[in-house]
């Protein structure tokens, strides 16, 4: 019989590189506004709404080891196909505490960028839907978003404006 190593304390054979671990320990609400234009100033004719989503994202250590704080900021606006008069806008800023262990210092931020956004962001999506119902609208169901392809953009804007390409989970 060969020898096998013994588990360590995250179930991997001694001398494996320790996987990966995340856990959600909590999530908020930092900030939300709706503003329904629509009620407040009326709109002549039909309405044939546009709607445009920009998505946004911000991390950072926090004093605890291993504990990262992860915000995805959402501005929605919608205004009428004829015309361009405003429907509403909804700003909302979601964030999550992480706790994050054995990842590579090098792969940190882009884990931070694109994978804790993705685990909050059926819960942006719930409440989009929630507070657009109940503003008067059909609920607005957000298409999934696309964190790395958001992380790649920015790194290359970051790129062309002499930034550097990654910042630092500061």
């Amino acid at each position: 019989m060969a020898d096998e190593a013994a588990p360590n304390e995250n179930g991997a054979a001694a001398g494996a590189p320790a996987q990966p671990r995340m856990s959600v320990l909590g999530q908020f609400i930092r900030d939300l506004s709706f503003e329904n234009a629509l009620v407040q100033k009326g709109v002549e004719g039909e309405v044939k709404p546009a709607i445009n989503v920009e998505v946004a994202l911000d991390a950072k250590k926090r004093n605890t080891e291993h504990q990262f704080e992860v915000i995805t900021k959402f501005k929605i606006s919608s205004k009428n196909q004829e015309g361009g008069e405003p429907l509403f806008l909804l700003e909302l800023e979601y964030g999550g505490i992480f706790h994050v262990e054995n990842v590579p210092e090098e792969q940190l931020h882009p884990f931070l960028m694109i994978e804790c956004p993705r685990m909050l962001f059926p819960f942006v999506r719930r409440i989009v839907s929630d507070i657009t119902r109940d503003g008067g609208f059909p609920p607005l169901n957000l298409d999934t978003v696309d964190f790395l392809a958001l992380y790649r953009q920015e790194i290359a804007r970051r790129a062309a404006a002499g930034e550097g390409g990654q910042a630092p989970a500061s």
